[in-house]
């Protein structure tokens, strides 16, 4: 184990610990065996990470923390599994996130320049891709797939085996029990109904008229055109000709396991 400084005297360090290069961890947190943190992370005081994880670098990950913990799963057996955190992530106060499972893939993943922010959970076997920001109170069950630069508002809620598409939007207090394909906004109406395409969102990121425009075009056939999912998959295949985002969506929707939120 190489100790960076600086390393706080109270925290207590499993030795089989991994530490990388100028790693700060703060007063009476806990890293246990079989954790490996990269170089220029930061951790503050009464964080708890269990292994099997691994943290990559420069993360910055706040007090009362709770990583790595075993999965919230009956059928969890203490099998090996683990916790896998890219780089760059700010996650804050309260957030728990749990390895994966032995029979649901083994990971809970996630990707790299996230904001986990605070009292959010991210269950076991979830998958989360970058720039994807969890707001306060946030939760996913088990086995939850987040596409890139997704936005999950306060109080927002994902259902276990659903997939969020890429770009998406999830209202304040909206529960998720559908797959949400890629730019979609969802709305708060007991349970969450689609309510347009994240366009502001997609403005910030660089998304020219022309390619608002197409996925518009797309999420009207989809939710307005009155048509049944294959007739509405049917004219997708030809707007995915001339975007490549609306062949997102339709990637997206082949790999549908969930009723698709309509």
């Amino acid at each position: 184990m190489i100790h960076a400084t600086p390393i706080h005297p109270t925290a207590l360090i499993d030795p089989a610990a991994v530490i990388g290069a100028n790693v700060s961890i703060g007063a009476y947190s806990v890293i246990g065996a079989d954790v490996e943190i990269g170089d220029g992370t930061a951790i503050g005081p009464h964080v708890v990470i269990e292994g099997p994880t691994r943290i990559g670098r420069d993360n910055r990950i706040t007090q009362f923390a709770s990583l790595g913990g075993a999965p919230q799963d009956k059928k969890f057996a203490g099998e090996r599994t683990e916790l896998v955190i890219g780089d760059r992530n700010l996650i804050r106060e309260f957030v728990t996130i749990n390895r994966g499972t032995g029979d649901g893939g083994g990971i809970t993943r996630i990707g790299n320049d996230n904001w986990v922010l605070a009292y959010v959970h991210v269950a076991h076997d979830c998958l989360i891709g970058d720039h994807v920001v969890f707001s306060n109170y946030s939760a996913l069950a088990g086995h939850v797939e987040i596409g890139d630069w997704t936005i999950l508002s306060g109080y927002s809620g994902v259902h276990q085996f659903c997939k969020v598409g890429a770009h998406a939007f999830i209202g304040m207090g909206c529960l998720v029990g559908s797959d949400v394909p890629p730019f979609v906004m969802m709305a708060n109406e007991q349970h969450g109904r689609p309510r347009g395409i994240n366009s502001e969102g997609l403005k910030r990121r660089g998304f020219d008229a022309a390619r608002i425009s197409a996925i518009k075009r797309a999420y009207r056939t989809l939710y307005m055109a009155g048509l049944s999912l294959p007739e509405a998959r049917e004219q997708l295949m030809l707007q995915a000709q001339t975007s490549d985002d609306v062949r997102a969506m339709l990637e997206f929707l082949d790999r549908c396991d969930r009723t698709l939120a309509r």
